[in-house]
C-alpha cells in the first residue's frame, strides 16, 4: 500500500473507532467512503476489450460441481463452446473459493479465504485458462462474490476479530435473524475491513482478468460499502467491468451495479403458473424492480437458478412441463430484462441439483430438442435491438402474457400464453390487421382482430 493510503486508512479507523467496537452496526449509515486506491497489483494478461454492453448481456450461470464429471474448473473449460453457441456472451461461476470447515455445510458461499481457489476446482492457472478461453470468444467471466459474511475458520476471525459483528459478550455471530449458522457475520463499521474486502475483489481483476463480479445477498451489506466499491472498480480504468447484485434493494442501481437480481419478477411468474393469478400482474414489475434504474441498468430475470432449483424445483416442475418452462422463458428473457440461465436448464435437466452440489451431475446429452429451443429464443433476443434495448408497451389479458418492443426501424411483438390451455386473444387496436414476420418458424404472419394460442404456446413476430 501506499504511504497515502496508510494515512487515509489511519484517519478512517479514527473516525470509525467506536463504531468498529461496538457490538451491533450502528443505526445511523456511516459515510460514504472513498475509493481504494491500492496500486500494488500487477495485471495478468492483456485486459478483455469487448466486454458486452449490460443491456446485450445474456448470462450463464455455472455451478462448478455439479457441471462436468470433475467438478472444477478444466470441466467449464471444456464446455465452453457448447456454452458459447447456447447464445451466451457472460458466464458467472458460483465461488471458486476454498469452503470453511468449521461449522460447515459444505456451502460454496462459506468462503475461507477470498483470494485463493479450492483444490476441487483447480488452481489460478486452470482459472486463467478458463478465463483466456471465453475472452477469445467474445465471453466475458464474471465471479460470484460473497461480501457479507465468511466462513468460522476464515483466518480474519483470528487475526482481525474486530472485522465482525459481535454480541454483547464479544463473541462473533452468524448474520443475525437470517439462520446462516455457517458463517460469520462481518461489521461494515470496520474501515479496516471494507478496505481488504475492496482490495480482495481487486486481486481477482488484475490476477485472473476476470470481467466483473456477481454480488451475493448484496441487500445485506450497506449500500455506502457498494459505492465505495464499485467506485473503486470502476476507477480501474484498463478493465470494463460487469457488476450484478443480487439483491432487489433499488439503492443497489444507486451504488453503481449494472444488474439487479429479479426475485419478484420470478415470484409473480410462478404465481401465474402455480395459482392461477393474472398474467397482466407480471407488469407491476416493469416498475417496481427499476426503481432508481438508469438507462442501462437492468434486472436479471430467470426461470432457474441454484437456490430455486435446489429448494423448489426445476424449470420443468414450476412452468408446466416442457412447453411451460420455455413459455416462462421467453417472457423472462424478453420483458424489460436480462435473461439468465442456470446450467442444466438448457437440456431440460428433470431432477433438482441439490445442495450442496456435490452428488447428482446434468447429463449434457438429453432433450436436443429443448436445447434447440433455448438457442432459437437467445438468437432471436441477441439479433434483436428492439428486443435488449427497446421501450416496453404490455398488451397482456389474464391468460396470455403479451407486450411489444420497438426502437426506430424494429418492432417485435411476444405473445406467451401461460396457462396450460387455449387461449383466445383479441388483438388490440394498434395490433389488429397487421403483418409480421415468424422469429421462430420463419415465414409472414397476418394478424387480424383475434388469434387462438395453444396451451403454453408463444410467437415472436417482427416488424
Amino acid at each position: 500500500m501506499k504511504i497515502l493510503n496508510s494515512i487515509s486508512l489511519i484517519l478512517i479507523l479514527v473516525i470509525f473507532n467506536s463504531c468498529s467496537k461496538s457490538t451491533q452496526p450502528s443505526p445511523t449509515p456511516s459515510p460514504i467512503l472513498p475509493p481504494v486506491t491500492d496500486s500494488s497489483f500487477t495485471q495478468n494478461g492483456t485486459p478483455f476489450n469487448n466486454v458486452t454492453d449490460p443491456r446485450d448481456a445474456s448470462i450463464y450461470q455455472v455451478n462448478m460441481r455439479v457441471f462436468s464429471a470433475a467438478g472444477n474448473l478444466q470441466g467449464v473449460l471444456a464446455r465452453i463452446d457448447s456454452i458459447k453457441a447456447l447464445g451466451i456472451n457472460v458466464v458467472y461461476l458460483m465461488p471458486i473459493f476454498p469452503v470453511g470447515s468449521l461449522n460447515s455445510v459444505n456451502s460454496p458461499y462459506c468462503v475461507k479465504d477470498y483470494k485463493s481457489i479450492a483444490a476441487e476446482f483447480g488452481n489460478l492457472s486452470d482459472l486463467r485458462a478458463l478465463v483466456d478461453a471465453a475472452h477469445t470468444r467474445n465471453m466475458s467471466i464474471i465471479l460470484d462474490w460473497v461480501a457479507n459474511h465468511t466462513a468460522w475458520d476464515n483466518t480474519w476471525t483470528s487475526t482481525h476479530k474486530d472485522w465482525y459483528l459481535q454480541d454483547p459478550g464479544g463473541n462473533i455471530v452468524s448474520p443475525p435473524g437470517m439462520g446462516w449458522n455457517d458463517v460469520a457475520q462481518l461489521n461494515f463499521n470496520n474501515a479496516a475491513m471494507r478496505l481488504e474486502m475492496i482490495r480482495d475483489m481487486k486481486y481477482w481483476v488484475y490476477t485472473a482478468n476476470i470481467d466483473g463480479f456477481r454480488c451475493d445477498y448484496a441487500d445485506g451489506p450497506p449500500a455506502n460499502f457498494w459505492i465505495q466499491a464499485i467506485d473503486t472498480l470502476r476507477n480501474i480504468s484498463t478493465h470494463k467491468l460487469l457488476l450484478l447484485a443480487e439483491g432487489s434493494r433499488s439503492s443497489n442501481f444507486g451504488a453503481g451495479f449494472d444488474f439487479n437480481f429479479g426475485f419478484g419478477f420470478y415470484g409473480q411468474l410462478k404465481n401465474i403458473f402455480n395459482n392461477n393469478q393474472s398474467a397482466q400482474l407480471i407488469d407491476n414489475f416493469n416498475n417496481s424492480e427499476y426503481i432508481n434504474a438508469g438507462s442501462s441498468q437492468l434486472v436479471v430475470r430467470y426461470t432457474s437458478n441454484h437456490d430455486v432449483n435446489g429448494a423448489e424445483g426445476t424449470p420443468l416442475d414450476l412452468f408446466g412441463g416442457r412447453n411451460g418452462s420455455m413459455a416462462a422463458f421467453v417472457v423472462a428473457a424478453y420483458m424489460r430484462s436480462v435473461p439468465m440461465v442456470y446450467n442444466g436448464q438448457e437440456v431440460g435437466t428433470p431432477y433438482r441439483l441439490a445442495f450442496p452440489f456435490t452428488g447428482t451431475k446434468i447429463g449434457w446429452t438429453i432433450n436436443p430438442d429443448i436445447t434447440a429451443e433455448y438457442k432459437k429464443i437467445l438468437a432471436v433476443r441477441n439479433n434483436s435491438v428492439a428486443i435488449r434495448r427497446g421501450s416496453l408497451i404490455s398488451y397482456s389479458n389474464t391468460n396470455i402474457c403479451a407486450f411489444t418492443k420497438d426502437v426506430p426501424g424494429e418492432k417485435i411483438l411476444v405473445l406467451a400464453n401461460l396457462r396450460n390451455s387455449t387461449s383466445n386473444y383479441v388483438l388490440p387496436a394498434g395490433l389488429a390487421n397487421s403483418s409480421w414476420t415468424d422469429q421462430i418458424n420463419s415465414g409472414p404472419v397476418s394478424l387480424t382482430t383475434q388469434i387462438n394460442l395453444p396451451a403454453y404456446s408463444y410467437m415472436l413476430l417482427k416488424q
